[in-house]
């Protein structure tokens, strides 16, 4: 853990300039709008070391593959949403010096990330060489109300120098993609112009045709006064821009408001993505800062009066938790279904952008439950679209019948991951898949998707493992081989029980609403049939599986194992390790990692924590007590379900500690990675940690239930839920649950075995005994 940031509720607060960590900071201050986002890079040249990086959602690249030693059924290309052009900066110079924080002398600096209004800020002041001091603010704002507008205002006061300042506005298509295969370059440049009002730099993806045409036009003040100047212009092969400025002396401030709109082919006929680009620039000059800022700041207020979570007492949760909503909200608004979530979002290169199992195991349920918009159907949208690129998958690997393996790692439904033991072997990412279309079926109370769209790809995955697993004739058992399970440390091993369980609970769910739909819906159930070429007879070996899939457990310690041989490792705990050797996979060989018994990420307890309806406290707590001690945690996505079991089995302490990692994993830099960007998926984890886990909410018998706990350094905790149109907000305090109707219709809830009516007359204040206290 490595905490350099202040702690405040609704700020992320850098006070000084630290160069050895700018990449860390250029994550952490890293600005979207769920159309495009950037790293947190200074907009002045900076010479120092950095990860310059912007991108735009749904625009792709295919990198080629590079392997060492190729195997039948890797993918050929590598899908990245590459580094667009640098929209964003803004070089200053003064007579014969340029501003270059790694080599002028800083003698003040903050950045701060104002979260409640999504606008991030720098105030710094800094002497050149030849000794001219500067004061310089800056705001920075991806549009959240117009998401083709980027914002910046850069103001400099002189603090002792006379003479001209210029402010030079750019934008640069020259750039590089710094974890490219090839080293290539990803776009082609089209056109560069620079007129008297506006430039542009039109471009497109080289080995695609997507299409961007990024258009800016400025404002210059100095002092409160408008300048109307003839700027210079620039016009490069990849660069375009211009270089305005005016005299100053002691005291006085030039400010330029650069006004940048991106418009790609994504959303624009390309007849008129250069007009389009262009209009939308000068329209936004021609409404100008403040009308700009206040549209902004409103849809945050909207954002967090749906999604807010407030905890009193804990300074540190709170700047945690809502610095993880607001990373998630920017990274991706739900208003397209053709468009997805990376891991890093918009703040890295790391894994390419590419969509992974993150999405359906954390952001279905956080956008499901938070959000009233379509946002967690367009997530489940978003992988029907790709259904037939699942089928051709496995139709490579040698399935057929219309079997279906979605990717580990895709944009646009393509495999582009190329490592064996998890593009061939992580196959349990199928399972999540249908897991996240039944829980939005409960969840919603609907069988519209489901019957629509859902048991269409439900089918096609029954149809995988059906020709998946294999029967042993020692066990007279089915058993499901080579395999790699959650647990990433371990590759290639047999009958992984999560993979396996997971496994029968995706068959046994889709028989179930199968026949719901053959029941109540016979047109959908017919269509259906028609279109997968579904024979019922099909469901006999589904149901001979069911009911002899082999589960390794070890009936000594009362525990379910985690694979064939795991119980013959050296049964270590982390503790045993030295502090310096952590985090193992950037100290260890893989051999040493694969021959320990060490687990990067829950892997039996995910499945104990997503059919948690399966099993009672008592396995979980055996359990729990078993791998928790094992388990690493080099993963973003395991102290999430640490935190939730904790809670259920009463085991605060621990549930604490996970939820505040999981809570301030990037903030604190726990895994000693951030410079890569930040881990946005499993942000929706510390959500679910204080709704699932301290609030004990789930479905049970179709009623919404909570039982609920708080941690003992929390005076209360507070968070909206939507749940089937209604808007609940639940209170959590020291001694009374409360829960308010603020929307829709009465409802039954239930507060452990107790039920109770809700409606918007009146508050529910339950008192919390004994059982609810920590």
């Amino acid at each position: 853990m490595k905490r350099f940031l202040k702690t405040d509720e609704w700020n992320i607060i850098e006070d000084r300039f630290r160069s050895s960590k700018q990449r860390a900071s250029e994550s952490i201050f890293s600005l979207g709008n769920g159309r495009f986002g950037q790293r947190g890079n200074f907009e002045e040249g900076y010479s120092g070391d950095s990860l310059q990086g912007s991108y735009v959602a749904g625009i792709t690249f295919l990198d080629r593959t590079r392997v060492g030693w190729w195997k039948n059924g890797y993918p050929h290309f590598f899908s990245r949403i590459p580094n667009a052009p640098n929209w964003s900066g803004i070089y200053l110079r003064l007579i014969d010096e340029e501003l270059d924080l790694a080599q002028w002398d800083v003698k003040s600096f903050e950045r701060r990330l104002n979260m409640k209004e999504g606008i991030s800020y720098r105030d710094f002041e800094v002497t050149s060489p030849k000794g001219h001091s500067l004061r310089v603010h800056v705001e920075h704002i991806n549009s959240m109300a117009n998401q083709n507008l980027c914002l910046i205002k850069y103001s400099v006061t002189s603090l002792n120098y006379e003479g001209k300042i210029s402010f030079v506005p750019y934008i640069d298509g020259d750039v590089k993609h710094e974890s490219s295969n090839f080293d290539e370059k990803m776009w082609t440049i089209l056109k560069v112009e620079t007129a008297n009002e506006y430039a542009y730099l039109w471009t497109q993806t080289k080995r695609e045709d997507t299409q961007l045409c990024t258009a800016m036009t400025y404002q210059l003040f100095k002092d409160s006064k408008e300048l109307t100047l003839s700027p210079i212009k620039i016009e490069k092969e990849k660069l375009t821009g211009f270089s305005a400025g005016a005299d100053v002396k002691p005291g006085e401030r030039l400010t330029l408001i650069k006004y940048t709109a991106l418009v790609s082919t994504l959303y624009c006929d390309r007849k008129q993505l250069v007009e389009q680009s262009i209009a939308q620039a000068q329209e936004a000059k021609s409404k100008g800062w403040e009308l700009l800022t206040k549209a902004h700041k409103k849809v945050w207020e909207g954002i967090w009066k749906e999604s807010d979570v407030v905890i009193d007492g804990d300074p540190e949760a709170q700047q945690g938790i809502r610095y993880n909503i607001f990373q998630l909200t920017q990274s991706y608004r739900g208003d397209d279904p053709h468009l997805n979530i990376g891991p890093k979002g918009f703040t890295g290169e790391k894994y390419g952008g590419n969509t992974q199992w993150n999405t359906e195991l954390c952001c279905v349920p956080f956008f499901l439950l938070s959000s009233s918009k379509e946002a967690a159907r367009n997530l489940l949208l978003y992988r029907y679209n790709h259904l037939q690129k699942a089928i051709e998958n496995a139709r490579k690997l040698g399935f057929k019948d219309g079997a279906a393996l979605y990717p580990m790692v895709t944009l646009n439904g393509d495999e582009c991951h190329n490592e064996w033991e998890i593009t061939f072997e992580e196959i349990h990412r199928n399972n999540i898949i249908a897991y996240a279309i039944v829980q939005y079926t409960v969840m919603t109370g609907s069988m519209d998707f489901i019957v629509e769209y859902g048991l269409e790809m439900m089918i096609a995955i029954c149809r995988f493992w059906s020709q998946r697993v294999s029967f042993s004739q020692p066990k007279q058992q089915y058993v499901i081989l080579g395999v790699t399970g959650p647990n990433e440390y371990e590759n290639n091993v047999d009958n992984n029980w999560y993979t396996n369980y997971s496994c029968i609970q995706t068959l046994k769910a889709t028989l179930q609403y199968l026949e719901l739909a053959a029941k109540n819906y016979p047109d959908q159930y017919s269509d259906l049939c028609r279109t997968t070429l579904f024979e019922q007879k099909e469901t006999v070996r589904w149901q001979e599986i069911i009911e002899n899939i082999y589960l390794p457990q070890e009936k000594e310690r009362g525990i379910i194992v985690q694979h064939d041989g795991y119980m013959d490792k050296e049964l270590n705990v982390v503790a045993d390790i030295p502090t310096e050797e952590r985090p193992i996979n950037q100290h260890w060989s893989w051999d040493r990692i694969l021959r320990s018994c060490y687990i990067k990420q829950s892997d039996v307890l995910l499945g104990l924590y997503l059919y948690d309806a399966h099993f009672d406290s008592e396995t979980v707590r055996r359990n729990f007590q078993f791998y928790e001690p094992r388990t690493l945690h080099e993963s973003s996505l395991s102290p999430y379900i640490h935190a939730i079991l904790a809670s259920r089995i009463g085991d605060m302490e621990k549930a604490y500690s996970h939820f505040l990692h999981a809570t301030r994993l990037d903030l604190d830099d726990y895994n000693n990675e951030i410079d890569q960007g930040l881990h946005i998926t499993s942000m929706a984890g510390s959500w679910l940690a204080i709704v699932q886990g301290f609030a004990g909410m789930r479905m049970e018998n179709d009623t919404l239930c909570f039982h609920p706990v708080i941690p003992k350094q929390w005076n209360l905790y507070r968070f909206n839920i939507n749940f089937r149109e209604r808007t609940l907000q639940v209170t959590v305090e020291k001694t009374f649950l409360k829960v308010a109707l603020l929307n829709g219709k009465e409802l039954n809830i239930q507060v452990h075995q107790v039920v109770y009516v809700v409606s918007e007359v009146k508050e529910l204040t339950v008192l919390m005994h004994d059982t609810f206290l920590t």
